[in-house]
């Protein structure tokens, strides 16, 4: 049957879209180059393939100053050219994008200001800085230029989280929030470590799904007894200054509801409590951090299955989506990449942006501050440089 000239025109349009989908396929429309450092931190969770899933995006360039470090990820990561000096890359291949690689945040605002003097949009490996004054003079650098920035935190960005704040908030599955419990993974780093490593990721689900803190107090001691500025010392890993080998802290957000994070050192180690507990007044929804995160729902306004004979249950109605562990090195970062991209493309701040990387790194911050200020303190903080150099 010949086709009308409505269906032909259907039909033409569709070849057109296609050939169009085809055409970026083939020709990326952005240049990527991937920062990293064999000796000084790495790639984070395999931050050199942070683009390898986007048919529209090429990686153009490789720097790492070790030469066998730079020649296995250039590889893995599909990098055209390699380079010795980041700053040379960026000049020579001049990219639209950067991943910054490192964990270890030494070098972190040199390489992000290097970026943004480039114009780069990017993505860099949490935490994010030293202290807050690194952090605000990064914030700045990317703002004035109006450059879309996102940091690593892989676990708010899996599907699930937007679901349990939807649970919370829209289907109020555990009645009215009441206070969050988190804890770090409470290993060889249990302390002072352990907050800025692990705690960066906690703080920042506690912001999703409670807000911004407006005060935190804290205690925190050196075996058994109060930890003074002899206690301070340097954490395993170029992270900045740290105390204490326990610690307790509490934050303060809207409407009462009260955040506590812990991470004391123990005999017996890490006991898999990494994670954030939801406590409201119907119940309880429990995160453990995990490439997919273990999330799961307690209907009991008392929080004692015990005596109540509730029990823990998976969430009603979880999104099918999730990191495929057979593809998890490349797939890790890809919902925090995808957003990226489309802030690029609709001129808007990341869901998972900078400035998101600074606010849960402030709570950090804050948990030294209030012990060396021996109280309360307001948030956000007005003193930007760090508590424990200043203290010591």
């Amino acid at each position: 049957m010949k086709p009308s000239r409505r269906s032909f025109l259907a039909m033409s349009g569709a070849a057109a879209i296609a050939s169009r989908v085809s055409s970026v396929a083939a020709a990326p429309t952005y240049k990527a180059c991937i920062i990293g450092d064999t000796k000084q931190g790495g790639y984070g969770h395999t931050m050199h393939l942070a683009f390898a899933l986007r048919d529209d995006v090429a990686v153009v360039g490789l720097a790492d100053p070790d030469e066998a470090g730079r020649a296995k990820h250039a590889e893995e990561s599909g990098a055209k050219n390699t380079y010795a000096d980041y700053r040379e890359m960026l000049e020579k291949e001049k990219p639209d994008l950067v991943a910054i690689g490192p964990r270890w945040t030494v070098n972190h605002k040199e390489y992000l200001l290097a970026c943004a003097e480039s114009g780069c949009h990017g993505v860099m490996e949490k935490p994010l800085s030293v202290d807050l004054a690194e952090a605000d003079a990064m914030i700045d650098a990317i703002e004035s230029r109006n450059l879309k920035w996102s940091i690593a935190f892989n676990f708010r960005a899996m599907p699930v989280m937007d679901h349990v704040r939807k649970l919370i908030y829209e289907d109020k599955i555990i009645g009215s929030p009441v206070e969050a419990r988190s804890r770090g993974k409470e290993d060889n780093r249990a302390g002072g470590e352990d907050l800025i490593v692990l705690g960066t990721h906690t703080f920042d689900l506690m912001r999703y799904l409670m807000g911004d803190p407006q005060w935190c107090q804290s205690d925190i001691t050196h075996n058994g007894k109060p930890a003074t500025p002899e206690h301070v010392t340097e954490a395993s890993e170029p992270l900045g200054p740290i105390v204490g080998n326990r610690i307790h802290a509490m934050f303060g957000f809207d409407r009462g509801v009260a955040g506590h994070f812990s991470s004391m050192r123990t005999r017996d180690g890490n006991g898999g409590r990494w994670g954030l507990e939801v406590h409201g007044s119907q119940g309880i929804i429990g995160i453990r951090m995990d490439v997919n995160p273990a999330v799961h729902l307690l209907r009991d306004p008392s929080w004692a299955p015990g005596d109540s004979g509730k029990q823990w249950e998976p969430l009603p109605n979880p999104p099918k989506e999730g990191i495929d562990l057979a593809d998890e090195r490349r797939q890790r970062h890809m919902y925090i990449v995808n957003d990226l991209m489309a802030a690029i493309e609709e001129d808007r701040k990341p869901r998972y942006s900078l400035q998101d990387g600074r606010a849960s790194y402030e709570m950090i911050q804050a948990v030294f501050e209030a012990y060396v200020q021996g109280g309360r303190v307001p948030m956000p903080l007005e003193n930007r440089d760090h508590p424990l150099k200043r203290w010591s």
